[in-house]
C-alpha cells in the first residue's frame, strides 16, 4: 500500500458519503492523505506501547477514520481486533478481554456501548490534537509475515466466540492472488458494504489500495436498504462489489436491473442456481467465492457463466492453496465422491486465540505438503470434486450454519438460552420453510410452561442483550417436550414447523383505519402470519433485519411515502409506526398534525 500511494499520491484512496451522518468528518482522502494520518496515528499507537504482536481493538462506524485506524495499526506493527459498537456489551466485554486488547480505538459518541474495562481508550476525535502532531513519515517497525495482522472473533459451539489468528502472511497473498482474479486495477471504484467485523471485509477495504482503485464506504442503514443501496450503485459508478446472496436478494427486490460495468463477487453463503442465473444477467461478470475465516478469507473462486444452470461451484483454489477431499481416514476420494474438505497453503491461520485444544482439533498435521511442519484446516464442510478440477459445495457436516452470510454456531445460541434459568431444554434450527428465506428458530422446553405467555418475550429481550443481531432466533417456540429418536436424542426432524400464528401474547388489537389495516397486512403477508395487531411488535413477531426491508420496500410501493428502514427499527408496532406514516402524509401536504387531527386519526375518523 506504500508502494502504491508513492505512485499515485493524489488518487482518492476512500471516500464516505451518508446525508444521514450526524458527526462530520473527512469526506474523502487521497492516498497521500490517508498515508500521512495512518502514520501519524502509528506513531501515536507506538508511544502507547503498540508493535508487533500487540492487539488493537477497533470499535468505530464506516467512515473515513476507519480505514485511517486500520492501517494505523499496521504500520505501527500491531494487530487489529474488529468490535461492531452495535454487539451488546456483554458480547464486546467477553473479546475485549479475551484478546487482552492493549489499545482501543473508537470515538467519543461510541463511548458509551463500549464496557468499562481495563486498557488505554483512544478516541480519535478527542485526541486529534495529539495525533496531528505526531510524525507523518512512515514508522519504523519489525513486522515478519508470519506477525498477526488482525484476530476476528468468529461464533463459537461452546457459547463463547473464538478468536482467528490471520498472520500477514496469509493476508498477503490473499490480497495478490486477488489482484489477478477476479482481478482489480487502478481506476477501478469498490463499493464497500461490509461490516468490519466479517473478514470478508478485508477485501473491500484493503485490495483496492495496492492496486490504486478507490473504495467507497457505506453505512450499515445503507447497505440493508435495497432501495438506497441501488440508488449508491448508480451514483458512484461502481465497477466491483462484493456481497452475501442475501444482499443480492435484497437488490433484486428492489429493482435493480444491473450494471454493465460491475464485476460482482458472491461469498459467505451458497449461491443458488436461480439467483446466479438473474445475476449473470445484469453485470459484466459473477464470481462465486468461497472460504472460511481460518484460512484468510477466500481459497477458491470461479467466474459463473455456462455452468449457471445446475448448481454453482465454488472453482478452485487461489494460489499457493491446496484443497484436499478426504474420506474418514482422510484419505483422498475419487473425483465425484463426496468428502470432507480440508484446505492447506498459505491462508492458513495460526489457530485459535486461547484456544489450544481447539485449534489442535481443527488445524492438523499436513500429510501432502512438502514442508514437513505444514498443517491444513478442517473445514467440516462436504464437497467433491468435479471432472473439471473444479469443486462442487454440498453441505455442513456439522452443527455450524450460515444465515445471511454470517457463520453461526448453533451450540454457541443454544448455550445462551440454556444458561436462562427459566429454561429447561433447548434447540435452535435454522429453517427455510420459504425458499431462500433461512429463519432461525429456538425451540425451549420452560420449567415452568404454563407461564409461557409471559417468558418468551422476556426471554427473547434477554438474548437481545447477549447475541449480536444476527444470531437472535427469529421466533422461540415454547413445547411441553422435545421429541426424541428411538436412541434418545432430540429428533430435529419432528420440530414443528411455525404454523404462522400469532408468536405474541398481546391481546390482539385490530386496525382502526385504513393506514393501519395497510401496515398490518404487509407484515402479515411477509412474515406469513394469519394476523397482525396494532400492538405487536415486528421483531418479536419473529421479524428481522431482511424482513424489514421487504415490508419497507413494499409499503413505499403502497403508500407511496419516502419512509427510511430506520423507522421500523424506531417504531415496530403497526400503530407507531402508522402515526409517523400518517405524519408524513401530512407533511408532504405542507400541513402539521395536530393533537385534535391526530385524535380523529386514532378514533379511525379521517
Amino acid at each position: 500500500i506504500e508502494a502504491q500511494v508513492d505512485r499515485t499520491p493524489d488518487a482518492i484512496a476512500v471516500v464516505f458519503e451518508d446525508a444521514r451522518s450526524e458527526r462530520l468528518c473527512q469526506r474523502q482522502l487521497t492516498y497521500q492523505e490517508l498515508d500521512r494520518r495512518s502514520n501519524q496515528l502509528a506513531h501515536y499507537l507506538q508511544t502507547l506501547g503498540v508493535c508487533s504482536e500487540v492487539l488493537v481493538g477497533i470499535s468505530l462506524e464506516r467512515t473515513t477514520e476507519m480505514l485511517v485506524a486500520i492501517l494505523g495499526v499496521l504500520k505501527a506493527g500491531g494487530a487489529y481486533v474488529p468490535v461492531d459498537p452495535a454487539y451488546p456489551q456483554e458480547r464486546i466485554a467477553f473479546m475485549l478481554q479475551d484478546a487482552g486488547v492493549s489499545v482501543l480505538l473508537t470515538h467519543t459518541d461510541l463511548l458509551d456501548r463500549i464496557p468499562q474495562i481495563q486498557t488505554q481508550v483512544v478516541c480519535l476525535d478527542r485526541d486529534e490534537t495529539a495525533i496531528s502532531q505526531q510524525s507523518s513519515d512512515k514508522p519504523a517497525n519489525s513486522v515478519t509475515p508470519e506477525n498477526l495482522a488482525y484476530v476476528i472473533y468468529t461464533s463459537g459451539s461452546t457459547g463463547t466466540p473464538k478468536g482467528v489468528q490471520v498472520p500477514h502472511r496469509g493476508v498477503v497473498n490473499f490480497l495478490t492472488t486477488m489482484q489477478a482474479e477476479p482481478g482489480i486495477v487502478t481506476g477501478d471504484v469498490l463499493l464497500a458494504v461490509t461490516t468490519l467485523s466479517f473478514d470478508i471485509a478485508v477485501l473491500e477495504l484493503l485490495l483496492p489500495l495496492t492496486v490504486g482503485a478507490t473504495t467507497v464506504l457505506i453505512s450499515p442503514q445503507v447497505a440493508m436498504d435495497g432501495e438506497a443501496l441501488l440508488k449508491k450503485i448508480e451514483s458512484c459508478n461502481c465497477s466491483l462489489m462484493q456481497a452475501t446472496p442475501a444482499t443480492w436478494r435484497i437488490l433484486l427486490a428492489a429493482g435493480w436491473q444491473g450494471s454493465p460495468q460491475l464485476k460482482l463477487l458472491s461469498g459467505g453463503e451458497a449461491l443458488a442456481p436461480n439467483l446466479a442465473r438473474e445475476l449473470a444477467q445484469r453485470v459484466q461478470s459473477v464470481w462465486n467465492m468461497y472460504g472460511p475465516t481460518e484460512t484468510t478469507v477466500w481459497s477458491t473462486c470461479d467466474r459463473i457463466d455456462d455452468e449457471i444452470a445446475t448448481k454453482p461451484s465454488i472453482g478452485k483454489p487461489i494460489a499457493n492453496t491446496q484443497i484436499y477431499i478426504l474420506d474418514a481416514e482422510r484419505q483422498p476420494v475419487p473425483i465425484g465422491i463426496p468428502g470432507e474438505m480440508y484446505i492447506g497453503g498459505a491462508g492458513v491461520v495460526r489457530g485459535y486465540l486461547n484456544r489450544p485444544e481447539l485449534t489442535a482439533e481443527r488445524f492438523i498435521h499436513d500429510p501432502f505438503a512438502s514442508n514437513q511442519n505444514a498443517r491444513m484446516y478442517r473445514t467440516g464442510d462436504l464437497a467433491r470434486f468435479l471432472p473439471s478440477g473444479k469443486i462442487e459445495y454440498l453441505q455442513r457436516i456439522d452443527n455450524q450454519v450460515k444465515v445471511r452470510g454470517f457463520r453461526i454456531e448453533l451450540g454457541e445460541i443454544e448455550a445462551t438460552i440454556a444458561l436462562e434459568p427459566q429454561v429447561r431444554e433447548v434447540v435452535v434450527m435454522v429453517r427455510e420453510d420459504i425458499p431462500d428465506e433461512k429463519t432461525l428458530v429456538g425451540y425451549v422446553v420452560l420449567v415452568n410452561g404454563a407461564d409461557a405467555d409471559r417468558q418468551i418475550p422476556q426471554l427473547r429481550q434477554l438474548l437481545k442483550g447477549k447475541l449480536p443481531d444476527y444470531m437472535v432466533p427469529s421466533l422461540l417456540i415454547n413445547l411441553d417436550l422435545m421429541p426424541l429418536t428411538p436412541n434418545g436424542k432430540v429428533d430435529r426432524q419432528a420440530l414443528p414447523k411455525p404454523d404462522g400464528t400469532r408468536q405474541l401474547t398481546n391481546e390482539y388489537v385490530p386496525a382502526r383505519n385504513e393506514i393501519e389495516h395497510q401496515i398490518a397486512d404487509i407484515w402479515a403477508q411477509v412474515m406469513n402470519l394469519d394476523r397482525v395487531g396494532i400492538y405487536d411488535n415486528f421483531f418479536e413477531l419473529g421479524g428481522y433485519s431482511l424482513l424489514a426491508i421487504q415490508v419497507i420496500a413494499r409499503l413505499r410501493q403502497t403508500l407511496q411515502i419516502e419512509i427510511d428502514l430506520s423507522s421500523l427499527f424506531e417504531l415496530p408496532t403497526v400503530a407507531d409506526l402508522a402515526n409517523r406514516l400518517e405524519n408524513l402524509r401530512w407533511a408532504a401536504q405542507g400541513r402539521q398534525m395536530t393533537q385534535s387531527d391526530l385524535t380523529e386519526y386514532v378514533e379511525g375518523e379521517l
